[in-house]
């Protein structure tokens, strides 16, 4: 089955891959892996903005690392790369706008890597880094970088 096929068995449309906030580009391809830049939560159109611990509940957090993971993947098709030739998932690294004292970095992170394995199986398990931070760019409550390595055409 297809990735694209997959994508459509579980009910999952990419967004539109968001444009840089700033001066880099989204995806960088040097040999054979994919470097994707941080990602924000987009949800329907909308960024989700706040911190945890504070204002953004545990499963809104969740589903906004979610959010970050589905922009991931739009950005690896927005560069001309199909999903088919993701080869693994390496690592994410998962930036969470918290409280001092919110410690389940970890849970919401859980969000983007869940989505990852859901869609590429054992390729869709990964490395990665989840940490607290005391913002994010524009507000934004999670932010998901990535690795990515990508078989040949």
């Amino acid at each position: 089955m297809t990735i694209e096929a997959r994508l459509t068995e579980l009910g999952i449309a990419l967004p539109k891959p968001a444009a840089p906030v700033a001066s880099y580009v989204p995806v960088v391809l040097e040999g054979g892996f994919a470097h994707v830049s941080g990602q924000l939560p987009f949800v329907d159109g909308e960024l989700v903005t706040g911190r945890l611990g504070e204002d953004v509940s545990l499963e809104d957090g969740m589903a906004a690392a979610r959010a970050c993971g589905l922009m991931i993947l739009a950005q690896i098709k927005g560069a001309g790369i199909e999903l088919d030739q993701v080869k693994q998932i390496v690592k994410l690294g998962a930036f969470v706008n918290s409280t001092p004292d919110f410690t389940d970095q970890p849970k919401i992170a859980n969000g983007a890597s869940d989505l990852m394995q859901e869609i590429f199986g054992d390729a869709g398990r990964h490395a990665r880094a989840a940490v607290g931070v005391p913002s994010l760019p524009l507000g934004a409550a999670v932010e998901v970088d990535a690795i990515i390595a990508i078989a040949a055409e």
